[in-house]
């Protein structure tokens, strides 16, 4: 259920609320809107009428059921559309947010050669795995901590805010201490003890959607992270498993207008792994933009012949330069700024 808080209702009136809200057994979030706040009252359905009586408070607007499975990240309980602030770089606002870089951590070289080029041509936010969940266990896993404290030097140097890959529980404290956004990736998205801990944090996290995972249950598993407190979750197509072979997965670009109406949450596109060929990436990087995505995640490699990982979907700094340029009318024309 939710509290709608009258416009002028202060801060006294809120915690009246809150307070009502515990006493019935339930949890209460205060999410602030444009007008006005409300209180989210989460539980097991219990005392439903005993929440619904709080509707003849002086202070209280109006009170309603959630009828969506998901509840926080719903827009029946926040219309606008929430922003996510990484040191100043704000993704779901007016601008297209470019995230790049290579798949994996290799070396301080590889990752500043990359990372200078991509800020050079509009990049805002460099990513790099520095823990790779890959399907062979004999295929290259990543530097891990030596990895993460490279992309820490490499972001000093460039200034330029960081995304990269917690894989498990035992590893949210490690890479917390040195990235700017923690990702969770599609092998995670319904690992649901990793979601929790990252719901304790304090940083953004970048939700990719699972290989075989419905828009419902990938919103479920972002109200998982946002039920623990943490309200800054970026939703990333990255492409879905089906019967096609053409590509690596099945980029669902019809993802990101569904998504953008059932939640407030911002969604960004990740076309490299959508379809595994950087041949395609700058057609599908347009596509997605022009869908409405307010962000794209594009791997960028400085010599992808000799990437560890997912080097056949890597541009080159060059040509990623050049779709950089493309992408600029077509944000506009979408009413964004790149």
């Amino acid at each position: 259920m939710i509290i709608v808080m009258q416009e002028k209702a202060t801060k006294k009136d809120i915690d009246d609320v809150v307070s009502r809200v515990e006493g019935f057994g339930y949890q209460p979030m205060v999410l602030e809107g444009a007008l006005r706040k409300v209180v989210a009252a989460m539980g097991d359905g219990r005392d439903k009428a005993r929440l619904q009586a709080l509707e003849s408070l002086h202070h209280v607007e109006s009170v309603m059921p959630i009828l969506k499975p998901y509840k926080l990240c719903s827009r029946e309980i926040k219309c606008e559309n929430t922003v996510v602030d990484v040191k100043g770089v704000k993704i779901g606002g007016n601008k297209l947010v470019v995230i790049a870089g290579p798949c994996s951590v290799e070396g301080e070289e590889q990752l500043a050669m990359t990372g200078s080029a991509v800020k050079k041509s509009g990049a805002s936010i460099l990513r790099g795995g520095a823990y790779k969940p890959r399907t062979s266990p004999y295929s290259f896993q990543g530097m891990e901590e030596d990895g993460l404290k490279i992309l820490r030097t490499v972001s000093d140097k460039t200034g330029m805010p960081i995304v990269t890959e917690v894989m498990n529980p035992r590893e949210v404290d490690l890479v917390y201490k040195y990235t700017d956004v923690i990702q969770i990736g599609a092998r995670n998205v319904q690992n649901f003890s990793l979601l929790k801990e990252v719901g304790k944090l304090d940083k953004p996290i970048l939700l990719k959607r699972g290989l075989s995972t419905t828009i419902e249950e990938w919103l479920m598993s972002a109200e998982y992270i946002l039920s623990e407190g943490n309200q800054n979750v970026i939703l990333c197509e990255r492409g879905i498993r089906t019967f096609e072979k053409a590509t690596r997965n099945t980029l669902d670009l019809s993802a990101v207008p569904v998504v953008k109406e059932l939640t407030h949450l911002p969604i960004i596109v990740d076309p490299s792994h959508g379809v595994g060929y950087w041949q395609w990436v700058g057609s599908m990087s347009k596509a997605a933009v022009a869908a409405g995505a307010d962000g794209l995640m594009i791997e960028v490699h400085w010599k992808p012949e000799e990437a560890f990982s997912d080097g056949p979907q890597s541009l080159k700094p060059k040509k990623f330069d050049i779709l950089m340029g493309e992408l600029k009318a077509i944000a506009n024309a979408v009413g964004k700024e790149i």
